[in-house]
């Protein structure tokens, strides 16, 4: 992984999206203002600020056209920065894949990419919908997979735009911590073969199906709505030490051997739990409580937004998790390279 990017759209304090809009939105609850105030965000990145334009009544359709004009030009500024970052033409790709949960449509975001950066017309796509918020991550090792396989350079693009799936007003609880904590961005990897930079070591998934309705995320007629139960942190708390150390196990590692932890952060309770059940100190997981405080969770962006803050030297290693509907838990192991 040679290069890496962002971009967000403009950025909103939580507490005026309160004031501005939410405490109307939820009849000024009680459980809604705790919510807002314990959700460890302090701004957050929206294409549409409920405060100018509540788009809590539109039809998908319409929301679906509101992605179609914001997406491209958001996702083209991650991956332009990406491939600045990685020092890459973009007509040397061979492979550009796209993940995205938050918005569809055919011809679809791969293309707008392809058509804005002039493309080759042999250029392999791939999307990758309605995974979550740990779908960069196998997004990553399908990118890995295909330059080992063919010596070319890839690029993968995670864009979410989740402020255009406000709900209409209710007094649901997952509705209030999903509308706490979710942002908008758009982050981008370039990876090449036989280069310096963080090299790809492993990937790995777990998902436990007997857990598949702890965590949802269902198309309505207005938007894509989140099921979120409470009981998700003690489920994953049982499954991600031993993830983590049979990934680790097969590179002769252990937990004390990383050095960099890219941890999604998908609510604070998520991240006491990852750190309580692997042992790390508060250090460990300062990059994702800053990430989670200063954009939010946007979804599989996230993952990458604290990758690219991570500060270490060659030789050491990274290991990124992300979690989403499955419940599913994914690990992507790496080495900083010279």
């Amino acid at each position: 992984m040679t290069g890496i990017g962002a971009a967000m759209p403009p950025s909103v304090r939580q507490d005026a999206l309160w004031d501005g809009h939410f405490s109307n939105h939820f009849g000024d609850s009680a459980l809604a203002r705790r919510v807002f105030a314990g959700a460890g965000v302090r701004t957050r990145h929206t294409v549409v600020d409920p405060r100018v334009e509540d788009i809590s009544g539109w039809s998908t359709a319409a929301r679906m056209r509101r992605y179609a004009e914001e997406a491209p030009p958001l996702a083209l500024r991650a991956l332009t920065a990406a491939l600045d970052d990685a020092d890459l033409s973009p007509d040397r790709l061979g492979l550009l894949a796209v993940v995205s949960c938050t918005g569809y449509g055919t011809p679809g975001l791969d293309i707008a990419l392809a058509a804005a950066l002039r493309l080759p017309a042999e250029l392999q796509r791939l999307v990758i919908g309605h995974m979550g918020c740990y779908a960069a991550l196998p997004g990553l090792g399908a990118v890995a997979d295909f330059v080992v396989a063919h010596g070319q350079p890839a690029a993968l693009v995670c864009l979410e735009l989740t402020s255009l799936h406000v709900q209409p007003p209710c007094a649901d609880p997952a509705q209030i911590v999903a509308h706490a904590l979710f942002s908008d961005a758009a982050a981008a990897v370039v990876v090449e073969p036989g280069q310096a930079g963080w090299t790809v070591l492993d990937v790995a998934a777990h998902t436990d199906t007997d857990t598949r309705e702890l965590m949802t995320w269902q198309i309505t007629d207005h938007g894509f709505r989140m099921g979120l139960s409470a009981r998700v942190p003690d489920a994953l708390a049982a499954r991600v030490r031993p993830v983590v150390e049979k990934t680790l196990a097969r590179h002769g590692a252990g937990i004390a051997d990383v050095a960099g932890w890219a941890v999604h952060p998908g609510g604070p309770r998520i991240l006491d739990t990852v750190q309580l059940e692997l042992g790390l100190s508060a250090a460990a997981l300062a990059p994702s409580r800053a990430v989670l405080a200063e954009h939010g969770n946007c979804s599989s962006a996230t993952v990458l937004l604290v990758l690219r803050t991570l500060a270490v030297q060659t030789g050491e290693l990274v290991m990124a998790l992300a979690f989403g509907p499955g419940l599913t838990l994914y690990t992507v192991l790496l080495r900083r390279s010279g």
